[in-house]
């Protein structure tokens, strides 16, 4: 048993650490030793769960796109028939948050950039953002210029924003990115809504 938890917590240290070196510097300017390195763990030890970078970077890739996937099942379910602009922009925070909290969702994020086999985060929460647009639409929230396709490229460049904002040294640290992003989405809401 002792040995179970304790490849438990190794596999752990080397996919948290990999998240960490990949977002650093990419996925070709991280190696396996960087990444043995900075989980203060063998190179024997990540060789033993991971055969290959590759493969470390789908387990990254896969905890982070996993965060999203909770993140979005409980946006969901906390839904109760209100705005769904409102919604929307909680939705934006939540996964803005998700981007300045966890390793894997910043590294995930960028991998799926950067290797086209590894699951993109974007392909998970943009269906869930058009959905919103598009209620927002049809229950008459939106402003009349404004469309779903609109809306929700709007919320995907926020995003996008926050993520480069968030990667940056933010002069007023992270916090204050999400503080600053909550406010654009004030100004965007008094764009959009329907005044």
């Amino acid at each position: 048993m002792v040995k179970q938890e304790r490849a438990v917590r190794t596999r752990n240290a080397a996919v948290r650490a990999a998240a960490s070196e990949f977002y650093r510097a990419g996925y070709g300017g991280t190696s396996l030793k960087a990444i043995s390195q900075v989980a203060g763990v063998s190179m024997g030890a990540v060789t033993f769960h991971f055969d290959s970078k590759a493969e470390l970077a789908e387990a990254v890739a896969e905890e982070g796109c996993s965060a999203v996937r909770s993140a979005l099942e409980d946006a969901a379910a906390r839904r109760g028939g209100g705005k769904a602009l409102d919604d929307l922009g909680s939705l934006l925070l939540e996964l803005a948050r998700l981007l300045r909290d966890d390793v894997t969702v910043r590294a995930s994020a960028h991998l799926g950039r950067e290797l086209p086999d590894v699951e993109d985060w974007t392909t998970l929460w943009h269906p869930a953002v058009a959905g919103l647009a598009q209620e927002a639409h049809d229950r008459g929230e939106l402003h009349a210029p404004a469309d779903p396709a609109g809306v929700t490229a709007l919320v995907a460049h926020l995003l996008w924003g926050a993520e480069a904002t968030l990667r940056g040294a933010y002069p007023d640290g992270q916090g204050a990115a999400l503080d600053q992003l909550e406010a654009i989405w004030l100004l965007v809401l008094d764009g959009i809504g329907p005044g």
